[in-house]
């Protein structure tokens, strides 16, 4: 079982991404009696399809011209 912090650090995910996957109902996790929340194996499996779902943190993007002359067709419109 994990605590928030702990348990978005082993997603990669903040706390408070986890706090609204709660609010959105897509991650609901276990309760203390003190309220805290808690996560356990199970919720570990479904976060972690949520998480897929996200943008990726690095985009490589590719441009290439055949001549020097074709530069200015590589900035963007005005």
């Amino acid at each position: 079982m994990w605590k928030i912090t702990e348990f978005g650090n082993l997603l990669g995910v903040s706390a408070s991404t986890l706090r609204r996957w709660e609010q959105e109902g897509r991650l609901i996790p276990e309760r203390t009696l003190g309220n805290q929340r808690i996560y356990t194996e199970s919720h570990l499996a479904a976060a972690r399809s949520l998480k897929t779902g996200q943008y990726p943190d690095k985009v490589v993007i590719y441009c290439r011209v055949s001549s020097n002359n074709q530069k200015d067709d590589l900035l963007p419109p005005n």
